[in-house]
């Protein structure tokens, strides 16, 4: 049986409350082990080192363990840096160091559940007059981060603690598509209108928009089945939002979107080159691009991009509202917003356009 394990910005929290508890006082040898709080659910988490720096730091080591998922950051060392400090305006300060990416603006990519999973663990150890500074260093996140697409969407000079949960679940095709259904029917319950994210990297871009991680699906691949089950389970909208290499491959009618099965973006581009009116070099630009990327940027020299991936947005649209149709015999709205790699809106449709200024989605 398949072992579960942990996502990254469990160990990291896990590193912080060691190194707290530890400067508190309340010694930990290097066998020993911390208990988090995941929301939901408990973990008990083994410290491989710890040891005082000064009197008011401390510096505690985890491994990443992510079960039997294919996961790179297997036995990746996380360290985390405390500092006990006089009371500053907030506190629990959170730094990203050495191997945490950063962000467009310099930010530290650590997001919503990470965040909240500090402050869940470690608030309750810090009293009313301190502050705790907390640094995260991942020694061999940069080289790791290489072997990612994190800098395509973005992220720079390391790896995000990114997650919407602290479980890292290993699953089948199978089980994973039972489990992606579980979750939209959680969500369904408490939200009408929903945001599918297509691909992990759909998370930043749906928190950039200010969407709720309430209102998120991830789909997989299995966009076209999780469709349905929205509309057998009453949600009134969704917001389809992913990178274009993958989402485009609906307006062709492919509502799987493996590679393994079918792969025709290229010429489901060229046909709405067509569509709106480009001509055949284009078209032909379009068919001898090596990938969909290369494909977009010869649209945008073209100055043919807006227009195309605006069109596409629509035409997703329509196909998935007919697809929902057709297998759940009932009507949903949905809205497409396409962004290319790394992260920027290149195509949405007037439902999308409509839909973000409203508060469906909100937080």
């Amino acid at each position: 049986m398949a072992r579960t394990g942990y996502t990254l910005p469990v160990f990291a929290v896990a590193s912080a409350k060691a190194a707290l508890l530890h400067l508190q006082d309340r010694s930990l040898e290097t066998w020993q082990s911390v208990t988090l709080n995941l929301m939901p659910g408990e973990v008990t988490i083994p410290i491989q080192q710890v040891a005082r720096l000064e009197a008011n730091s401390a510096l505690a080591i985890t491994l990443s363990d992510p079960g039997d998922n294919l996961d790179l950051t297997r036995n990746t060392p996380i360290w985390a840096w405390v500092k006990l400090q006089e009371r500053q305006q907030e506190p629990l300060i959170l730094e990203g160091g050495e191997g945490i990416g950063k962000t467009a603006s310099g930010d530290a990519a650590i997001y919503r559940y990470a965040r909240g999973l500090f402050a869940e663990n470690l608030l309750p150890l810090v009293r009313d007059d301190r502050t705790l500074r907390v640094l995260i260093v991942l020694p061999e996140g940069r080289q790791l981060a290489r072997r990612t697409s994190n800098e395509a969407f973005g992220i720079v000079d390391g790896l995000s603690l990114l997650g919407t949960s602290g479980i890292s679940q290993p699953l089948s095709a199978e089980e994973h598509l039972t489990e992606l259904r579980r979750i939209l029917q959680e969500k369904v319950r408490d939200r009408s209108h929903l945001v599918f994210c297509v691909g992990s990297h759909g998370m930043q871009v749906a928190q950039r928009l200010g969407i709720a991680e309430e209102a998120i699906v991830q789909t997989g691949n299995w966009i076209g089945a999780l469709l349905v089950e929205a509309g057998l389970r009453g949600a009134k909208s969704v917001l389809l939002l992913g990178y274009q290499g993958k989402l485009i491959k609906l307006a062709g009618g492919i509502f799987n979107t493996s590679s393994h099965l079918a792969d025709a973006k290229l010429e489901i581009l060229s046909a709405a080159v067509v569509k709106v009116g480009g001509g055949l070099s284009a078209v032909e630009s379009v068919l001898a691009a090596p990938t969909a990327d290369a494909a977009y940027q010869k649209l945008v020299e073209l100055d043919l991009a807006e227009v195309v991936f605006s069109a596409l947005a629509s035409k997703i649209s329509l196909k998935a509202s007919a697809y929902v149709r057709k297998y759940a015999n009932v009507s949903i709205e949905v809205g497409t917003i396409l962004f290319d790699r790394p992260g920027k809106i290149i195509g949405k449709d007037a439902i999308a356009n409509s839909s973000l200024s409203s508060d469906r989605w909100k937080v």
